[in-house]
């Protein structure tokens, strides 16, 4: 639970600083020091939440208690998760939560000190030139931009593009006859996603649960197509959620 000892960055320099130190502080955590990162998320300790502070620390500590909090809070309860997925696809998570957390503290400072359209662009692009830290964490940071060449190496059910259970990598296969083709493209169009509700683009990633086979936006989800290549059977939050209350 973080107190603000540190000083409030006001400039756009300043606030990529504090950005720097918070986001070494967690690289520490799910790297170097994730021995020590692992033990410390008991699943059977209440909501714990992972902070990176600006002098290139962190901690693991219960949420703030007051509403609302002076900055935005990173990921709650990634502890009751640990257990429940491989080591390295919870380490993945809670990389992308804390990627996600890292822009919500830098542009709430760039709000609430008035950055314009200009600063908030030059903060995005000084940012953006890092790797994130679910590039670091995963060492894709090198990786080719194409998620798609699963069908390539016959990966499990993960080629057909079409939608029945697994995952979805890509658009479908060319190499199919019209008909089937045609018959894709109608399911196709009446997918929508199950978290935001949007229609299927053929540019994006989707992943469908296993359970209620509903279809998601990767990114609703907040899973990589790296990700799914380790996922044998998909639950979505919800899903997920139901079955923890059981």
């Amino acid at each position: 639970m973080e107190s603000l000892p540190h000083p409030i960055p006001r400039t756009v320099e300043e606030v990529f600083s504090d950005f720097k130190g918070r986001r070494a502080g967690l690289i520490k955590a799910l790297t170097t020091d994730v021995e020590k990162f692992y033990q410390q998320c008991d699943p059977e300790k209440e909501n714990l939440c992972l902070y990176g502070l600006p002098n290139e620390t962190w901690e693991v500590n219960l949420p703030v208690e007051e509403v609302p909090p002076e900055l935005p809070e990173p990921a709650l309860g990634i502890n009751f998760a640990r257990d429940g997925m491989q080591e390295k696809d919870w380490l993945s998570l809670v990389a992308v939560h804390s990627d996600s957390w890292l822009l919500a503290v830098s542009f709430y400072f760039g709000a609430r000190f008035g950055f314009g359209k200009n600063e908030r662009k030059r903060l995005f692009q000084m940012i953006n030139d890092l790797p994130t830290i679910f590039e670091v964490v995963t060492g894709s940071a090198k990786q080719s931009k194409d998620p798609s060449p699963a069908h390539n190496n016959g990966s499990k059910n993960k080629s057909s593009g079409k939608l029945a259970k697994g995952v979805k990598m890509s658009p479908p296969p060319k190499e199919e006859d019209e008909s089937a083709e045609e018959e894709e493209e109608d399911d196709e169009q009446g997918a929508t996603c199950g978290a935001c509700g949007d229609n299927y683009g053929t540019d994006e990633f989707w992943i469908c649960c296993d359970v209620c086979e509903r279809w998601f936006h990767g990114k609703c989800v907040k899973i990589t197509p790296a990700k799914a290549e380790h996922i044998k059977q998909y639950k979505c939050p919800s899903c997920s959620n139901k079955r923890a209350r059981v």
